[in-house]
């Protein structure tokens, strides 16, 4: 029998301790395992998460790697990849390449800058992106702006200048009391820093420019204002000294040109109207198609002087020529006096004084005669509509009252039209109705009710009192008319004064929580909060008063409802007036502004800007420009529309889906755009206030020049 020795004891020993600790490793590698399954989803994905962020937090630091892509994030390398089409692959040759050619990628968080003049601008990873936008606007910025990250195809790369560091501009959806919300009062000379908002790439039709989707809008990447680099220019690179590792100056950023903007809207809006509705009334934007009034290419007629004073005159020309060859009155329809003044009256009659073109006056004149039969009632209270074909005229069908607002804002026009033709019956009709306004009972301190009848000539629907809707322009005509004949009419000055000193009585009072002066209603002597966008009329034309002599407190008053005004569009989520507000007359913290469901629309109106442009004419305060940049660029974001024109919106309060309404109003371009011309130029003899009225669909007309006594 074999008897083990001592070394072959100690083997034994030695193999079962082995074999022991084998095992318990193995149980040990068991357990763990067990108790890494029993965790759960979330836990072992935290885990490993960690884990790899550690990692990527050593390779960043780790020196080496640190000196060379520590710039650079992983994010932004694969969205450049992504958005420029190239593969991975071709990233690690292009990365190849840069570091050959001596350049570095782009720091994280350094915007693209304009390129060298002529070259295209530059983005991250040395890769060009142009055209260059202006997010801001949604359209094609002005030339050596600093724009955002638009993603591109690839481009030749040149080396970046990073963008000096900009104060950030406040959200101007920003909801909450105007204490929270940072005014700005910045030169015109420095370009705003522009929100940023995601962006998506819309899809792309074949042969059509790329869409961008802004914010539930669609804008459009328009070309820049400058001619493409050559082929030459593209791919010549810009020399670069490696050595220099001084940080880079900040770069001197070139004004924004808000006239050129302007232009810009204009053209795109134009661009719509002439490929979808030219030659009718007004233009369906969305669905590409176009709206009937009149049948008489309202659109066209009501931007004729706009065109001429933004020196457009390619689109002129081509306006002027259809006026004189298309535009014809003689049609069996009914055109509403009141609408087909201000319009068509008006702007022929501004477009002959601007141009001196006889072929305006002569259609101005052919249209004044035909609506003089709306002025043959029994009370000489003018009915409502005519047909301009057959020569009659007839209330509407629902009731034989006309507003009063309509048969008291025809004056301005048929007065001219009779200094020009030196024929006093277009001025006699019109004076008349202001004598029997002057004098008929039922008013309220200078206040007027809302309608009056064609056939007693007394007012009806008395009680209610408003200077929104039905009632703003005849308050506006009462001082335009004074101021057009010379100051010589007593009785239009004085039913003026008496009519603000009846707004101040009884339908001035502030909101609780800001205490922002405002204009209200009376109805049967109980005051309703509501105020139409209309009213923002009022600031404009008190200041109006105010520089042609009238009370120092009108002024005050003007600046105090003008800031009300910018209210009404800053406390809004698209930085966009309702059509309509409430104010909060309670005296707690929270909002001045409510609106109703049925008052969030923006039919592109122009009573804001137009007051911001005659405070901005007398007191020369920025801050009114600024104001008005802001409008315009919320414009551009939520109404823009990308293959021409701009469009009402349903919903001011959702900026995410705004609800385009599908109609751009003839006096976008008429009014809106020409006062935002007006408010940004720096000629404050264009179109001087002592020597031209506005009328109220905004057509200059001049003041009469009366022969020395």
């Amino acid at each position: 029998m074999y008897s083990p020795s001592r070394k072959d004891f100690i083997a034994l020993t030695l193999s079962d301790q082995h074999s022991r600790s084998y095992n318990n490793g193995k149980h040990r590698r068991q357990s763990c395992w067990r108790k890494w399954k029993q965790l759960s989803r979330l836990q072992r994905s935290l885990i490993l998460f960690l884990l790899a962020l550690l990692l990527i937090f050593g390779l960043l630091f780790y020196p080496s790697f640190s000196e060379q892509w520590g710039a650079c994030s992983c994010a932004v390398c694969v969205c450049v990849c992504v958005h420029s089409g190239m593969s991975d692959k071709a990233v690690r040759e292009d990365w190849d390449e840069d570091w050959e050619r001596g350049l570095k990628p782009i720091p994280p968080g350094v915007n693209p800058v304009a390129g060298p003049a002529g070259g295209p601008a530059v983005g991250l990873a040395g890769v060009a992106v142009g055209p260059e936008l202006d997010p801001g606007l949604g359209l094609a910025a002005a030339p050596g702006l600093i724009p955002e990250v638009i993603p591109e195809p690839r481009r030749p790369k040149v080396p970046s200048i990073p963008k000096p560091p900009a104060k950030k501009r406040p959200f101007p959806n920003k909801r909450g009391p105007p204490s929270l919300q940072k005014e700005r009062n910045v030169s015109d000379s420095l370009v705003k820093p522009a929100e940023k908002v995601p962006v998506e790439k819309a899809e792309e039709k074949e042969g059509e420019k790329p869409l961008v989707s802004w914010r539930g809008a669609m804008i459009e990447a328009d070309e820049a204002t400058e001619p493409p680099p050559s082929a030459h220019e593209k791919d010549a690179p810009v020399p670069v000294n490696p050595e220099d590792t001084a940080p880079l100056a900040p770069v001197s950023v070139k004004p924004v040109d808000r006239l050129e903007m302007v232009r810009e809207a204009f053209r795109h809006a134009w661009k719509g109207y002439k490929e979808f509705a030219w030659g009718h009334d007004e233009l369906k934007p969305v669905s590409k198609s176009y709206g009937e009034w009149f049948g008489l290419g309202l659109t066209i007629i009501d931007a004729l002087d706009t065109m001429w004073i933004l020196g457009l005159k390619e689109e002129f020309e081509e306006a002027r020529k259809w006026v004189e060859t298309e535009l014809s009155f003689s049609k069996n329809v009914d055109v509403n006096l009141f609408e087909s003044t201000i319009r068509i009256l008006g702007g022929l009659l501004s477009t002959y004084h601007l141009t001196g073109d006889e072929m305006f006056l002569e259609k101005a004149k052919d249209i004044g005669l035909r609506l003089m039969p709306a002025f043959k009632t029994p009370s000489k209270i003018p009915f409502s509509d005519v047909n301009i074909g057959k020569g009659t005229a007839h209330p509407p069908r629902w009731t034989s009252d006309s507003t009063l607002a309509e048969v008291t804002s025809v004056q301005l026009e048929f007065r001219e039209l009779s200094r020009l033709t030196h024929d006093p019956q277009y001025q006699e009709v019109v004076n008349e109705v202001m004598r029997l306004v002057h004098k008929l009972p039922g008013k309220h301190d200078g206040l007027v009710p809302m309608f009056i009848n064609t056939n007693s000539g007394q007012f009806t629907h008395k009680g209610v009192f408003t200077l929104g809707a039905r009632a703003d322009s005849y308050y506006e005509y009462l001082l335009k008319q004074w101021i057009q004949g010379g100051k010589t009419e007593p009785d239009l000055l004085e039913d003026y004064l008496e009519a603000i000193e009846g707004v101040k009585k009884h339908l001035l009072r502030t909101s609780g929580p800001r205490k922002l002066t405002f204009v209200g209603e009376l109805n049967h002597n109980r005051f309703n909060p509501k105020m139409d966008h209309l009213v923002c009329f009022l600031p404009g034309t008190l200041a109006l008063g105010a520089h042609n002599g009238l009370p120092e407190d009108h002024m005050e008053l003007a600046l105090q409802l003008m800031e009300t005004c910018h209210q009404m569009y800053i406390q809004m989520e698209t930085g966009l007036s309702p059509e309509i507000v409430h104010f909060n007359l309670q005296p707690y913290d929270g909002r001045d502004v409510d609106v109703k469901p049925a008052d969030r629309h923006n039919l592109l109106r122009p009573e804001t800007v137009e007051s911001l442009f005659y405070l901005y004419r007398f007191t020369k305060d920025a801050k009114y420009r600024d104001w008005g940049w802001d409008i315009l660029e919320s414009f551009n974001k939520y109404t823009r529309v990308p293959s021409g024109g701009y469009t009402s919106i349903s919903n001011v309060r959702d900026p995410v889906n705004p609800g385009p309404r599908d109609k751009m109003e003839s006096f976008f371009l008429g009014e809106t755009l020409k006062y935002f011309y007006l408010l940004f130029s720096d000629d404050l003899e264009l179109l001087s206030l002592d020597k031209y009225v506005f009328n109220t669909e905004a057509h200059p007309l001049p003041i009469w020049q009366l022969p020395p006594v």
